[in-house]
This record gives structure tokens, C-alpha cells and sequence, in this order.
């Protein structure tokens, strides 16, 4: 059964986030370099069939572009571009990173821990694809 991808694009790294198969529960893949997105993905969808990506759409409190919207939209592109079959959607990622570290810290990570920026951003993209499934409703209310 196809999977839901969710992405967090960062200039550096980027969080990668799957359902199971049945599409209920999101769960943190990697995270990744940047530069090294479009391989990681390629080599994933060799083994797992993908039908939906999801990326974290950058913008403010007032729905207003940030500076990282333009690298977002050419990641889109490129994914479109790699992936014509696949459709690609935006998701809000306000919040996503406060979120996560929030839920690192009642997880009662140490502090080494959640200073760990891969992780923060594997698990902002987790929160974003669980959003998606709450709200679309496929995943389950926690």
C-alpha cells in the first residue's frame, strides 16, 4: 500500500517524515542534507511506493512569504520535476520546530539531545505529516 511522504526543507537539512501503509500513523524516516534530498528519495521510492509528498509551506503569523518560501517553492519544482507522477502538496509549518522540541523535552529527552537539530527537524516533519492525517481523516486523535 502507498505511503504520504512529508518533508521539512531546510537550507541545510531536511526532515523526513512517512505514514504506514495504511496511512494512520506518521513516523520520523531521517533527516537528511539538503543537497542530498532528491538521491535519498530516489533510492526510498525503489523500495516503497509513495502516492502523495507533503513539504512545510514557510510563512508567517500573517500569511506572509519568510525568507526560506523561495527555497521551498524551487524544492517543489524539483520534486515535481523528479517525481511527475507523484503529487505534491503544501503543508503550514508554523510552529513545527517549537513543537518538536516541546515534545522532545516531555519525551524527557537530555539536553545533548534535543540540541540535536536532525532530530528536531525528523520530528517537525512527523508533527506536520500527523496534522495532515488528523485533519484529513485518515490518522488516528491523540
Amino acid at each position: 500500500m502507498p505511503r504520504i511522504l512529508c518533508i521539512d526543507y531546510g537550507g541545510k537539512r531536511t526532515g523526513i517524515a512517512v505514514t504506514d501503509p495504511l496511512k494512520i500513523i506518521a513516523s520520523g524516516l531521517t533527516t537528511v542534507d539538503t543537497k542530498e534530498l532528491i538521491p535519498f528519495l530516489k533510492k526510498y521510492m525503489q523500495t516503497e511506493t509513495v502516492e502523495l509528498i507533503l513539504i512545510g509551506e514557510p510563512l508567517d503569523l500573517n500569511d506572509q512569504e519568510t525568507h526560506a518560501t523561495p527555497l521551498v517553492r524551487a524544492a517543489i519544482q524539483k520534486l515535481k520535476k523528479e517525481f511527475p507522477t507523484i503529487p505534491i502538496q503544501t503543508v503550514d509549518e508554523r510552529f513545527t520546530s517549537k513543537m518538536a522540541s516541546r515534545a522532545m523535552v516531555e519525551m524527557g529527552m537530555k539536553k545533548k539531545d534535543r540540541q540535536n537539530k536532525k532530530l528536531v527537524d525528523e520530528i517537525a516533519a512527523t508533527i506536520m505529516l500527523q496534522e495532515y492525517l488528523q485533519h484529513s481523516g485518515t490518522g488516528f486523535e491523540f
